[in-house]
């Protein structure tokens, strides 16, 4: 044996550095996800100003990129629509959302929050015409029967959707993989007290799974009680899913990475095999 060790890679799908624990430590938290093996992350907008801030960060860092949405808990929120739209011409924008329905939260209140997702699922549509066709980042929280017919009847293909910090159970990744969705998981798979998003996670096809933070929430175990979650923490959870799924963890570190490369169309170079 030479007593080197292998080297890791693999892509934080999702994470917000917009928000209060990364401001001004930007490079700091990159470094950090590049040194435990992440190579690049994708920065979430959960409005059109939030949106705005993540292309401003994503400009600053070629290992950042990130997203133009509307969460549904941000319904309440001010809206430029244009904003949006500028932001998703941006070239490093690699996805609309996160977009949604949250039914764990009293308000928004339900009827708001569908009338922002048909509005953007709308212009999403029109947008995709005119050539700004993206995949789309989902919030789904105890909402997945009121959900999916509404994604379904959107028209949009399903292939392009990826439910993103699954916690439903089994059944309800069925109803997922049905629909033909993508589904990513974060800490919440490694948690004792959430046994059914660890069965969910085994049933998902290796070509259609993903894994990320949604940093600075949800730290993993064993370091859960750690404050903020940083996109390094990404490797914890890919390594916990391999666990869990009895596969080879270099093997399924290599099959994260290329299918967030391949959903997200990111401009990265496939990398040879972890270990080859």
């Amino acid at each position: 044996m030479s007593g080197t060790v292998d080297p890791i890679h693999m892509i934080d799908t999702h994470c917000h550095l917009t928000y209060q624990p990364f401001r001004n430590r930007l490079k700091e938290e990159l470094d950090a996800a590049e040194a435990a093996g992440v190579r690049a992350c994708i920065s979430i907008g959960t409005n059109s100003e939030d949106s705005n801030a993540a292309r401003v960060l994503a400009e600053s860092d070629p290992r950042l990129w990130f997203t133009a949405g509307i969460h549904p808990l941000s319904t309440d929120d001010p809206v430029d629509w244009g904003v949006l739209r500028a932001c998703a011409a941006h070239p490093r924008c690699v996805a609309w959302g996160e977009l949604g329905l949250d039914n764990h939260y009293e308000k928004p209140v339900p009827s708001l929050q569908r009338t922002m997702l048909d509005a953007q699922l709308d212009r999403i549509a029109r947008w995709s015409d005119e050539g700004l066709s993206k995949p789309i980042v989902i919030h789904c929280r105890k909402a997945f029967d009121d959900l999916i017919p509404i994604l379904r009847a959107s028209g949009l293909p399903s292939d392009r959707f990826v439910f993103h910090c699954f916690t439903g159970t089994p059944d309800e990744a069925r109803k997922v993989l049905d629909f033909g969705a993508c589904i990513s998981f974060t800490g919440v798979v490694t948690y004792r007290n959430a046994p059914e998003v660890a069965e969910a996670a085994k049933l998902v096809p290796a070509d259609r799974i993903m894994a990320e933070t949604d940093a600075p929430f949800l730290s993993p175990e064993p370091m859960r009680t750690a404050k903020p979650n940083r996109p390094a923490h990404s490797i914890v959870v890919a390594r916990h899913l391999a666990k869990i799924r009895g596969v080879d963890e270099a093997t399924f570190l290599n099959v994260l990475d290329d299918n967030a490369v391949r959903f997200f169309s990111l401009p990265l170079e496939k990398l040879a095999p972890i270990g080859g």
